[in-house]
């Protein structure tokens, strides 16, 4: 047992797993301990090293309701793809749209990225243009009687026309496999639509299956100083070698990892700005360091405890929204009656995320402020609570003539909320 926990501590440690070596009648057995992460790592035989399967974690809601959370969320928390070998099966585990979707968003920023330039193009013409490659003509042009074509090089103003070729086939590949294992499914269905849009504006490229050495030499050109281009090369990579990102042309798929507690965060704010849109306000989110209060400390050993930076901050005339999401793995087990008992039996537990948003109520300066604190809930027990109107419970804070509304607020995950 020990080899196997040896060579697959690793792996699972990015799921933020643990494997454990428990006695058992026939000696000891291994049991994989979750952690706060779904995705997929392949796990290495003890005997010989080498990938002989794969563990996937699944989220404790349907992977109908993941899909509609990370549509929801403009892919902010894709999924991280690890440095590992790929998973065997994960392939056709994995639904096409929790890796379509960053493939899709990393070629769109690629795209948006390519700037016009001057760049050094070489092709056969019939009128001379820039300087004749003589030795090309002697090798090539002479000897299969093209006199009237000469091999010239020459610097060409334009956005790189072979990787626009390269983004089309990618393009189309991804939806048209989205397409054939989509159905119904409204996450792939406005994927496949995302795509089409994309493919539209390489209207004038013809589409060109690239080899994997096309890829690193487009990438050695520009170097990896490009962090845009550098991802978005990766993403036509990943589409070039199959890994799974058709829904199940390949058995194996790449290893991931999504921390749910980011996943949770980007779902609130999606929420949070559809609400704020219907009755006006402004959103900023500390994702983006829009709300980040730096502290000042004394002695530098504090450093590490530089800031403060609340999740989700409105802003609505002289009002303020303050709201921090917190995801709480076991909340995803309560039941209807076991959400009542949450403010009785774990309220210590929690008191620290009620200070916490306290505290950022603290930094603002407005006659009325909220305080919310939202933890997940299965849909169906947010449905039950939201039709008796309790799934939201709110408190008032009267001090020194100020009002602090808080509220604790339960949240369907993907459920509609």
């Amino acid at each position: 047992m020990e080899p196997f926990v040896r060579f697959n501590q690793e792996a699972l440690a990015t799921l933020e797993a643990r494997l454990e070596v428990v006695p058992s009648s026939g000696g000891a057995a291994v049991r994989i301990a979750p952690g706060g992460r779904v995705g997929a790592v392949p796990l290495r035989s003890a005997q010989t090293g080498h990938v002989a399967g794969g563990f996937i974690v699944k989220p404790r809601f349907d992977w109908a309701g993941m899909g509609r959370v990370l549509l929801e969320t403009g892919w902010a928390a894709s999924p991280e793809f690890l440095s590992l070998p790929l998973v065997p099966g994960s392939g056709r585990e994995v639904p096409p749209w929790v890796l379509a979707g960053p493939v899709l968003a990393r070629i769109e920023a690629l795209l948006r990225s390519l700037r016009r330039g001057y760049r050094e193009e070489e092709a056969f013409l019939r009128q001379p243009r820039g300087r004749i490659v003589w030795p090309r003509f002697l090798a090539k042009g002479l000897v299969r009687g093209q006199w009237e074509r000469l091999p010239c090089r020459f610097p060409d103003l334009g956005q790189d026309p072979k990787i626009r070729r390269i983004a089309r086939w990618v393009l189309e590949r991804v939806r048209t496999d989205l397409v054939l294992v989509g159905g119904t499914d409204p996450v792939a269905t406005a994927l496949a639509g995302l795509a089409v849009r994309l493919i539209e504006l390489l209207s004038d490229a013809i589409p060109l299956a690239p080899s994997k050495e096309d890829l690193r030499r487009s990438l050695g050109g520009r170097g990896l100083s490009d962090e845009v281009f550098r991802r978005g090369m990766e993403a036509l990579a990943w589409v070039v070698e199959e890994r799974g990102l058709g829904g199940g042309r390949e058995l194996d798929g790449l290893a991931w990892s999504l921390p749910l507690d980011r996943l949770w965060e980007a779902y609130v704010e999606g929420v949070v700005r559809r609400e704020t849109a219907q009755v006006g306000g402004e959103v900023r989110v500390g994702r983006l360091s829009q709300t980040v209060f730096p502290l000042e400390w004394s002695d530098p050993v504090h450093r590490s405890l530089g800031h403060l930076v609340p999740d989700i901050v409105v802003r609505r005339g002289r009002s303020v929204h303050i709201v921090d999401a917190k995801y709480k793995a076991h909340l995803a087990e309560l039941d209807e009656a076991g959400w009542h008992r949450f403010a009785e039996e774990t309220r210590e537990q929690h008191r620290a995320d009620l200070h916490q948003v306290l505290a950022y109520a603290a930094l603002y300066d407005a006659e009325e402020v909220t305080a919310t604190l939202v933890y997940p809930l299965r849909p169906e027990t947010w449905r039950a609570l939201r039709e008796r109107g309790r799934d939201v419970s709110r408190a008032q804070l009267l001090h020194g003539g100020r009002r602090v509304s808080v509220e604790l607020r339960g949240m369907a995950f993907g459920g509609g909320a």
